[in-house]
């Protein structure tokens, strides 16, 4: 890796130098992700039958098991004074594990059994800067409340956008930005290839936002979204970073939609959620959060501008793995969250209640997490217990019913 490292650096540099490109920098990794689950068995790591395969010719004893192998190599540097430059490839393989321990994907891959090795360009940006206003375009990461990068698999979702920064205003940042297109975040095979760009909802979105701290405690940000022929959206946040009561701090969220195109007829309902979290003892986080989902038989104005179904949500009560439960329509949520450095390792806890009241919906949803971290020099590590009970997973076929089963996930990234 060392020898592949240095030869690509030179490579790169030698580029900069003969275009006349200042400051390159080089980075990148080697991620390889492991889960599995005893889902419908009777031994975690016996992999079992599981009867919702989504890979083609799949042995009945692959279980409920993922892996995938990612390489990412960054470029960054500068064209000029004040315009400056980013691209990121990837590249993703199975490394032959469907054929002997895994069942599935964390990301659809390219070919007819979405299984082949796959490249794609996830950066590819120019940005220019003139005082306090900075232009960005390209493919890029996103990071916006109702439209962003999710970090959680083997490679992040990426968008082609434009962004527009300005902080002339004291302890005031405006942003807009145009939303073209994304990449899929979706679990594992049978989707859309993951280097695959598609328009972002109907005909792309509009995004507007003002982020201030003139109150220096507290961080408030309001944003609006223009669904393009779908849904007008807003979402308004405020975090306070408490005085009268050291390492405090509490955090209140609102975000509801109104329909303009495709959907007529059919009622958003908004979503609000509270958070408290503690930080005065040292290398220790806790928290506690609640949010709601009104009732009503419509669309959660939380998850409108998700890029797919079961996306990832910044509302506070987000679960560590099981996404797309707290932001359903009439869902009372409670997430209770503690992470503590022990020096031999970063240690996390993580508690998610997810209650629909809704009978047709029936996707109540509980999760307990266990997490270990570690750093070894240019290695990091991760190990993950989830234990999940929910009433749409690990369905009984006869009764119907859903019932808890266990998680192991082991994550290694290689850093260079």
């Amino acid at each position: 890796m060392k020898l592949v490292k240095m030869s690509l650096a030179a490579a790169v540099l030698l580029g900069a130098s003969a275009f006349g490109l200042e400051n390159v920098k080089v980075s990148g990794d080697v991620k390889v992700d492991y889960s599995t689950n005893d889902a419908g068995t009777s031994n975690l790591f016996d992999k079992g039958a599981f009867a919702n395969s989504t890979l083609s010719g799949v042995s009945a004893n692959q279980g409920g098991s993922q892996g995938d192998a990612a390489l990412r190599i960054s470029v960054t540097g500068d064209f000029m004074k004040g315009v400056s430059f980013g691209v990121t490839g990837y590249a993703l393989s199975t490394l032959g594990l469907e054929n002997s321990i895994v069942q599935n994907t964390f990301v659809s891959h390219a070919g007819a059994g979405l299984l082949d090795d796959t490249t794609w360009l996830g950066e590819a940006w120019v940005a220019g800067t003139m005082g306090k206003t900075t232009a960005k375009v390209g493919r890029m990461e996103l990071d916006t409340p109702l439209a962003f990068t999710e970090k959680w698999s083997i490679t992040p979702n990426t968008f082609d956008a434009a962004v527009l920064i300005n902080q002339d205003l004291p302890d005031t940042t405006l942003v807009a930005a145009r939303v073209e297109s994304a990449n899929n975040q979706l679990w594992g095979a049978g989707g859309t290839p993951v280097n695959e760009y598609k328009r972002f909802h109907v005909d792309g979105a509009y995004a507007f936002a003002i982020v201030n701290n003139s109150i220096k405690p507290v961080v408030f940000q309001a944003w609006y979204y223009d669904v393009v022929n779908l849904a007008k959206a807003y979402w308004l946040q405020a975090d306070w970073d408490c005085q009268l009561v050291k390492g405090v701090k509490v955090g209140v969220q609102y975000t509801d939609a109104t329909d303009t195109g495709v959907t007529t007829g059919v009622d958003f309902v908004p979503a609000y959620a509270a958070k408290v979290a503690y930080t005065a003892v040292p290398n220790l986080n806790v928290s506690a959060a609640y949010s709601k989902v009104d009732s009503s038989n419509a669309v959660a104005s939380s998850a409108v501008v998700a890029n797919t179904a079961g996306a990832q949500s910044k509302m506070y009560t987000e679960a560590w793995w099981n996404y797309g439960y707290i932001g359903q329509v009439d869902t009372t949520s409670y997430n209770v969250t503690a992470e503590y450095d022990a020096g031999i390792a970063k240690l996390g806890a993580y508690y998610t209640s997810a209650d629909q009241a809704t009978v047709a919906g029936n996707n109540d949803m509980k999760e307990f997490a266990l997490t270990a971290s570690k750093s070894f020099g240019p290695v990091d590590a991760t190990l993950a217990y989830i234990n999940t009970d929910a009433n749409d997973q690990n369905v009984d076929p006869v009764t119907g019913n859903g019932s808890s089963f266990n998680t192991v996930q082991a994550y290694l990234k290689y850093n260079f």
